[in-house]
């Protein structure tokens, strides 16, 4: 099973009042007002969605890390 996933990959972006993450192949979403929040929120929105979840039916390995990619505006 060398083709496992071993990361859970989300996009943030900031909106006029919160940051916003969303993973990248599954249906997980949160928010916060400040990314130290949104770091909490995405490990625990993560943990609840996959828990009890037979990680390999999503193609992830037993323990995947999570990466984060931030969205900058870009400035005119």
């Amino acid at each position: 099973m060398s083709n496992m996933k071993k990361i859970i990959q989300f996009s943030i972006s900031k909106g006029q009042n919160f940051y916003t993450a969303e993973a990248i192949g599954l249906p997980i979403f949160t928010q916060a007002a400040t990314l130290d929040d949104l770091m909490v929120n995405i490990k625990e929105a993560t943990d609840l969605y996959l828990e009890n979840e037979d990680l390999s039916e999503f193609g992830f390995s037993a323990r995947p890390s999570v990466l984060v990619n931030f969205e900058m505006p870009q400035y005119a």
